[in-house]
């Protein structure tokens, strides 16, 4: 039978079949005989060419049994039976009408299932060839059984994929012309090379099926399944699986192979595997697309694209390319990260014009661009898209300089606004890509600089924007760019800032001692001070958004500010005499507005003139040691104390920056300005009589916030020592009720913090300082004064403060100091100092009782014993030293002042801040001659000897400048909260 029919297959084909000669050839296949087999297969194969063996179902009766004979012959060694079934196989799933099932059950397409993984797990390379053939035809819809076995479908296609790893190397996939055989590696690498293009195809097809079932409700799950196995055999499983083997063994092993001989069959099928996977797992493809992007898959489809496809060749291919390159571009446009969703659709269309005309290689490409006249300006701006994409991930398809030169010729060719519109996404990409490129390419000059401006002014620069930090540096290194567009730009820059939380430091604490440890600014933020750091002038136009009515804005930019000057103060003398100018025409511009716009009894200040002033506070703070104050500074200080005195008291957002300002001035000025400073403040009457409502309103129901106060008291404090060091004339007094002072010490300091205890405790020592008689003060002695008349003579001596005032201000002093907190320690051992050395003067047997309490013996142990580091803290050092000066006896060798020696010789004099050897030397002289001591022992006064020597080697201290510390919004300068160095003369 089958020599009549090799030899004469059109004239006998149809008299068999009609015979029904096949139904007897299938009932062959039980035969054991290979050649039996080989021959029966052969007579199928011949008559499986006519129509008419699949219409009379032939093939439905005779495919149970020839899954049964391939099972069997699949375990022989005879591998040319082995390829004549499975080609006979092959033909029958490949021509079956679809209208006529083959495998309307489960049972029986698992059963072809197993004939088609034991054939790819054959050893010859031939027969797993066959049997990936077979597979691709069992792969389509009409042949899956109903429910669709995905669990069987996932198993072929990761058998098939896994055999491809299994393949040698090398591989080729070209067919050779002539039939001389060659050597046995090459005819190898043929058959490998045989294998992954047919694995490819089936690949290929089992993305087509999952895509077909996809739309099809009823195909995605299997309702039979049970409901734990149900991810196993489901569409999203084997969709789970394609995806896996793809990313896993089809891309390393197509690329490895490209990498040596490009195959257009083989790329062909690999890219349109990979544009499936945009359509079967949508979800997870914005990983997938950037993992293909980053690992510089746009290079390599341009590259192949321009070797295989050129010249009209290879169609497919190109379009296959095009496709996956749309696909990729799509999903990396759309990611959630990208603040230009809008024109997503245009930029695919550029790209989908530009993609089947573009089949140049790379080097190609300048010239291409730089043609204006040969080349489509919308294969252009597709190229200048493509780049954009490309450059994004990583990707760099030509050398910065040679990208930067092109986007330039791109721009400057750019047609006149009103002749043809260019797309927005054009002119972002360029903008893009040339401040990207720039720092590796030469300086613009004017020609190219007015082009770019040119072609981008007519844009809103929102349209334009991309947050990176190349755009910054790009944009303000000319200023025929920042000019037009540095503020859009900066107010885009700094509204996609993440917002930045810091931490401030506490009452006492040094911030630069606590940089180190504070978070690292953000990369928005340090590229941002990397510009200001090479172009200051940008800070003039950062400011401007301080006023720009966006709250958030303004304290982004504010925050910016804050950094710089903290970073560059002290050390750049270019930053303030910038600002400074440009800050006093806002505020009196402000000013002006506040008081044409103001209601009732005070002005209402615009909204950005808080931000303004904290600002004049920040520029004014910035370590800056011995900075002169110039007609500048003097003409701030006029416009801010003016504006404080009109102020309405409960305005305290604006009012407490104000203050804080004319404080620091004050405070920080240097002695030969502080005359006329001190002397502009206090012919403010305004002020003096905002200061006086502030105070007034402490003790009542509506108090002010308790920064506010604090800055108020600080700023009386420093207003009542000027004025008595340069005799500065007063115009109008503030009252100061110092019983009310002492009671808060003494009853209140369970409701407040600490910083306003120490603001009230520096405000005491001021008036202490100036014994209690100042032209700036009317005291009151309040609740804790003496009511008796006439007065007694230790009253009169001290009055206003009296007696009963001073003990019940040194025991609120002493009720701090047990308190144990830093700024409190070393503002209450100075107010202290202060008193006793006003006692002295007035009473001296007052201060001697004051100093000479049992009270005192029980603080000096409670503070002694409360750890080494407190034990050698300058204020306890410095309160020591107070008490042996004022002849006290609660001080002694044993164990005060041996607890001291002892702790100086376990750490190390070499070990002490600048401040504590200062506070130990001032000790260990005043130990020397006091006369309220016992004489001291031999080992004593050697010891206290050995550590004076010690001390007096150490090398001097630099004067540090009047630092500032910051805590909440409250400035204040640290030699108002450190110990004194210096005490009362007797």
């Amino acid at each position: 039978m089958a020599a009549v029919l090799v030899h004469s297959p059109s004239q006998y084909c149809l008299q068999f079949i009609q015979a029904d000669l096949p139904e007897f050839l299938f009932e062959r296949f039980s035969s054991s005989s290979e050649a039996m087999l080989w021959s029966t297969y052969g007579c199928l194969l011949l008559l499986a060419e006519e129509p008419l063996f699949f219409s009379q179902c032939h093939t439905v009766y005779g495919i149970e049994p020839l899954v049964r004979s391939l099972k069997d012959v699949l375990k022989l060694t005879n591998l040319e039976v082995q390829k004549q079934g499975l080609q006979l196989l092959t033909v029958i799933l490949d021509r079956q009408p679809a209208a006529v099932r083959l495998f309307p059950t489960s049972v029986g397409f698992v059963g072809v299932a197993e004939v088609v993984l034991s054939g790819v797990s054959s050893p010859c390379l031939r027969v797993a060839t066959h049997a990936a053939r077979a597979a691709t035809a069992l792969l389509r819809l009409h042949h899956q059984s109903s429910p669709v076995q995905y669990k069987e479908l996932k198993k072929i296609v990761r058998a098939i994929i896994t055999r491809c790893t299994e393949l040698p190397v090398p591989i080729t996939t070209r067919q050779r012309t002539t039939g001389v055989p060659g050597p046995e590696p090459t005819n190898q690498a043929s058959k490998a090379g045989s294998f992954l293009l047919q694995a490819l195809v089936c690949f290929h097809e089992a993305c087509r099926l999952a895509d077909q079932c996809s739309s099809e409700p009823s195909l995605k799950e299997n309702a039979f399944t049970a409901p734990n196995q149900q991810r196993k055999d489901s569409l999203e499983a084997l969709c789970l699986s394609l995806l896996r083997c793809c990313d896993t063994v089809l891309i390393p092993t197509v690329t490895r192979l490209c990498e040596q001989a490009p195959s257009s069959q083989v790329l062909q099928h690999f890219f349109c595997i990979l544009s499936y996977q945009f359509t079967l797992l949508p979800s997870l493809m914005p990983l997938f697309a950037l993992k293909l992007a980053s690992s510089g898959f746009i290079r390599l489809v341009l590259e192949h694209k321009a070797a295989l496809c050129s010249g009209n060749r290879n169609s497919g291919l190109n379009a296959s390319c095009c496709d996956f390159l749309l696909n990729l571009c799509k999903c990396l446009l759309s990611q959630p990260a990208s603040s230009h969703q809008q024109d997503v659709e245009e930029q695919l269309g550029l790209l989908e014009s530009c993609l089947p005309w573009l089949c140049s290689r790379l080097a190609e490409w300048p010239s291409l661009l730089t043609d204006a006249s040969g080349t489509p300006r919308a294969a252009q701006h597709g190229l200048i898209s493509l780049l954009h994409i490309a450059l994004l991930h990583g990707d760099r398809l030509l050398p910065e300089p040679v990208l930067c030169s092109c986007v330039v010729a791109v721009l400057s060719s750019m047609p006149e606004p009103g002749d043809a519109l260019v797309p927005l996404c054009v002119l972002r990409s360029a903008l893009y890509l040339l401040a990207v490129s720039h720092d590796n390419s030469p300086e613009l000059d004017w020609a190219p600089l007015k082009s770019i401006s040119k072609a981008l002014s007519p844009c809103p620069f929102a349209a334009l924007y991309t947050h990176h930090p190349a755009l910054l540096h790009f944009v303000f290194r000319y200023p025929e760019l920042s000019e037009p567009f540095g503020q859009p730009l900066l107010t885009l820059w700094l509204s996609h800032q993440p917002q930045e939380d810091q931490a401030e430091p506490a009452l006492g604490v040094d911030p630069s001692s606590s940089s180190s440890s504070s978070s690292p600014s953000s990369s928005s933020s340090s590229a941002l001070q990397a510009v200001l750091d090479k172009n200051p002038s940008v800070t003039l136009t950062l400011m401007s958004l301080v006023v720009s009515g966006d709250e958030r804005l303004a304290e982004r930019a504010l925050a910016e500010l804050r950094r710089l000057l903290q970073a560059r103060g002290g050390c750049d003398r270019e930053l303030p005499a910038l600002l400074r100018p440009a800050l006093l025409q806002l505020l009196q511009r402000l000013a002006c507005l506040s008081t044409a716009s103001s209601q009732g009894p005070g002005p209402s200040a615009p909204s950005s003139l808080p931000l303004v002033l904290q600002l004049l506070c920040l520029m004014q703070t910035a370590p800056s040691a011995g900075r002169e104050m110039d007609g500048t500074d003097f003409k701030l200080l006029f416009h801010v104390s003016n504006l404080a005195g009109k102020l309405k008291a409960s305005n305290s957002e604006t009012l407490l920056p104000a203050l804080n300002y004319l404080y620091c001035c004050l405070a920080l000025s240097p002695p030969h300005c502080s005359d006329r400073a001190v002397s502009m403040l206090l012919c403010n009457t305004g002020l003096m009589e905002q200061i006086q409502t502030l105070l007034d309103l402490s003790s009542s129901s509506s108090s002010p916030p308790s920064t506010l106060l604090s800055c108020a008291r600080l700023l009386l404090s420093s207003l009542i020592i000027l004025q008595h060091t340069h005799s500065a004339q007063v115009h109008r007094c503030v009252r100061v009720d110092l019983g009310a002072m002492v009671q808060l010490l003494s009853c209140g300091k369970r409701h407040a913090d600490s910083l306003s205890l120490a603001c009230v405790v520096r405000l005491l020592q001021a008036v202490l300082d100036v014994e209690l008689a100042s032209p700036l003060l009317q005291l009151q002695e309040g609740a804790v004064g003496v009511r008796q008349r006439p007065l007694q003579p230790v009253d009169s001596a001290l009055h206003p403060l009296g007696s009963h005032a001073a003990h019940s201000l040194v025991a609120a002093l002493h009720g701090l100091l047990l308190q144990k907190q830093e700024g409190l320690l070393s503002v209450s051992v100075n107010c202290l100092s202060s008193l006793i050395g006003f006692l002295h003067k007035r009473c001296p047997s007052t201060a001697l009782h004051v100093a000479s309490q049992p009270w005192g013996r029980f603080l000096l142990y409670s503070l002694l014993n409360s750890g080494e580091s407190l034990l050698l803290h300058p204020a306890i050092l410095a309160l020591l030293t107070l008490l042996l000066q004022a002849g006290s006896g609660v001080v002694q060798w044993d164990p005060e002042l041996e607890q001291v020696l002892s702790a100086v010789e376990r750490t190390g004099v070499d070990q002490l801040r600048p401040s504590a050897a200062h506070a130990l030397k001032e000790l260990l002289t005043q130990v020397q001659r006091s006369t309220s001591l016992p004489p001291p022992s031999e080992q004593h006064t050697l010891r206290a000897t050995a550590l004076l020597q010690s001390l007096d080697r150490l090398p001097s201290p630099d004067t540090l400048p009047n630092s500032v510390l910051r805590q909440g919004e409250l400035s204040y300068c640290s030699s108002d909260f450190t110990v004194n160095t210096g005490y009362y003369r007797e």
